[in-house]
C-alpha cells in the first residue's frame, strides 16, 4: 500500500511528492553518487523515523554536520519531514566557530543515523520553522536566520517565475550547502521535482569542465562575482545548454556583465541574503510577492521569502544596503551602508570604486577600503591584484580612475597584493583589508 502521505498543513509535503510523481528521476547529483527522488525521499523518512525514536520532538534544532554532501541532502530532508529544524553546519569552520553553531541544538548529526519506521501523520504548520541558517559574517560577527517552509516555498516559486523553469532542470551548485546560496538549490530543485548537481564547494576546473561538456547538460547554476570572472579567465565561453548564471553574493560591476555577454555566458544578476532565502531580486525586479523600497538610501524589502524575525516593527527588513531604482524602474545596488568612506565630508562607496578598477585590463581583482587620515578623516585605499606579468603603476591607476570618478572617490593610495580577502563563497571580507 505504501507509506501514508505526508502533509504541510493539508499539502503534500514537496519530498514526499516528488518520490511519488517522479520516483527514477535524479534529485541529488553528488561528487560520490546519485540519489532518485524514490531513494532520497525514502531516506528522509528512515531519518524521521531515526529523529522521532531518538525523541527528538518537532520544533528541536538538530544540527547537520555531514561531510558528504549526499549525506547531507538526506538528513536535511528527514529534519523537515520530521518537523524538526535543520541546523547547516559547515565542517570547514574553527572548533570555536563550529561550536557557536551548534549552540541551542538539541541533537547533531555527524552522520546518518540508522533508519527507523515512523509514526504517521507528521504534520507542520507553513510558519513552522525548518532551517537555522548563519549570515556569512563579511561585515559583523555571524547571525541566526530562522526560514520557515513557507519563506522557502515562496522563494522557489518566485525564482521560478523569474528564470522560467526546464522540467528537465540541471541546476549546478558549486557552494556549500552551508551557506544559504548553496541550500537554496537543494531545496528549490525538490520542489520543483528537478535535479540539482552538487559540488559541494568551488573547483575551477570542475566547473568549468561541467559547464562546457554538454553530456552534462548543465541548465543553471549560481555563482558570485568572483567565481564568474575566474571561470571567464579559464576560458568559459558558449556554454552548451545553460540558461541562466543566477549571479548574486556581492557587487556586479558592468565589465563583468559585458566580459560575460562577449563570451555567450547568460547571466541573471540577483539580489539577495540569508534572510530572503537567498534571492528576492532578479534582473532588478522583485520576485512575484515581493516588496522593494529605497528609504534614505537603504534598500528595505517584505515578502512571503523573508525570514519573519529579521523585520523591523514596521514589518520590513532593513538590508543595510544602499541602492536606487534606475530610470526604467529596476533597483541596482550602490554598496554597503557599513562600508561607506566619508572623506572629506564626501561620502564614497568602495564598490564603486572596485567597479571602475575591474575595468582596468590588467587588473584581475581589488578591495577597496578607508584608512584614517589626518587631513581627510579617512582615505580612500585600494588593495589591487594585477594579472600575471602585469606591471601597471600606481599613477597610471590613479589617472584611469580620474578618468571615470569624482575627483574626492579616487584612490589615496594603491597597493598590489597577491590576494584580496574573501569569504569561502567569493564575498570580499572588507573588515580583513585594514
Amino acid at each position: 500500500m505504501g507509506a501514508p502521505e505526508v502533509t504541510v498543513s493539508g499539502v503534500t509535503f514537496w519530498i514526499h511528492l516528488a518520490g511519488r510523481k517522479h520516483p527514477d528521476r535524479v534529485a541529488i547529483e553528488g561528487p560520490s553518487r546519485a540519489l532518485t527522488y524514490a531513494q532520497l525521499s525514502e531516506g528522509a523518512i528512515g531519518v524521521a523515523g531515526a529523529l522521532q525514536r531518538d525523541g527528538v520532538q518537532p520544533g528541536d534544532r538538530v544540527a547537520v554536520a555531514l561531510p558528504e554532501v549526499e549525506d547531507f541532502a538526506v538528513a536535511l530532508h528527514g529534519c523537515l519531514l520530521h518537523g524538526a529544524v535543520a541546523v547547516p553546519v559547515d565542517l570547514r569552520l574553527t572548533e570555536e566557530e563550529r561550536a557557536a553553531r551548534l549552540a541551542g541544538a538539541e541533537v547533531a548529526l555527524t552522520e546518518l543515523p540508522s533508519a527507523a519506521a515512523v509514526s504517521w501523520p507528521m504534520a507542520s504548520s507553513g510558519d513552522a520553522p525548518v532551517t537555522v541558517m548563519h549570515t556569512s559574517g563579511t561585515t559583523a560577527a555571524p547571525k541566526q536566520v530562522v526560514l520557515t517552509q513557507g519563506n522557502w516555498l515562496a522563494n522557489a516559486l518566485g525564482s521560478a517565475v523569474a528564470l522560467g523553469l526546464d522540467p528537465a532542470e540541471r541546476w549546478l551548485c558549486p557552494m556549500p550547502l552551508t551557506h544559504v546560496g548553496g541550500l537554496s538549490i537543494p531545496i528549490r530543485s525538490s520542489i520543483y521535482a528537478t535535479t540539482a548537481v552538487v559540488h559541494g564547494r568551488f573547483d575551477i576546473q570542475r566547473v568549468l569542465d561541467d559547464l562546457m561538456n554538454p553530456e552534462r547538460r548543465i541548465t543553471l547554476v549560481s555563482l558570485v562575482p568572483t567565481m564568474l570572472s575566474r571561470l571567464l579567465d579559464a576560458g568559459l565561453s558558449q556554454p552548451p545548454a545553460l540558461r541562466w548564471v543566477l549571479l548574486g553574493g556581492g557587487p556586479i560591476s558592468g565589465a563583468l556583465l559585458e566580459r560575460a555577454a562577449g563570451a555567450g555566458v547568460p547571466v541573471a544578476p540577483s539580489y539577495g541574503m540569508t534572510e530572503t532565502c537567498s534571492q528576492i531580486v532578479t534582473f532588478g525586479w522583485p520576485l512575484p510577492g515581493a516588496e522593494v523600497r529605497v528609504s534614505s538610501g537603504e534598500v528595505v524589502v517584505r515578502g512571503p521569502m523573508v525570514s519573519a524575525g529579521a523585520l523591523d516593527e514596521d514589518g520590513w527588513l532593513r538590508t543595510g544596503d544602499l541602492g536606487a531604482f534606475d530610470e526604467g524602474g529596476r533597483l541596482v545596488i550602490t554598496g554597503r551602508k557599513a562600508d561607506t568612506i566619508v572623506t572629506g565630508g564626501e561620502n564614497v562607496a568602495p564598490a564603486e570604486v572596485e567597479d571602475v578598477l575591474m575595468e582596468h585590463p590588467d587588473v584581475a581583482d581589488a578591495g577597496v577600503f578607508a584608512r584614517p587620515d589626518v587631513e581627510w578623516g579617512e582615505a580612500v585605499v585600494a588593495s589591487v591584484v594585477l594579472h600575471e606579468g602585469a606591471t601597471v603603476g600606481p599613477e597610471e591607476l590613479r589617472a584611469f580612475c580620474a578618468g571615470r570618478l569624482a575627483g574626492f572617490k579616487v584612490p589615496k593610495a594603491f597597493e598590489f597584493v597577491s590576494g584580496v580577502p574573501r569569504s569561502q563563497t567569493g564575498k570580499l571580507l572588507r573588515r580583513e583589508l585594514a
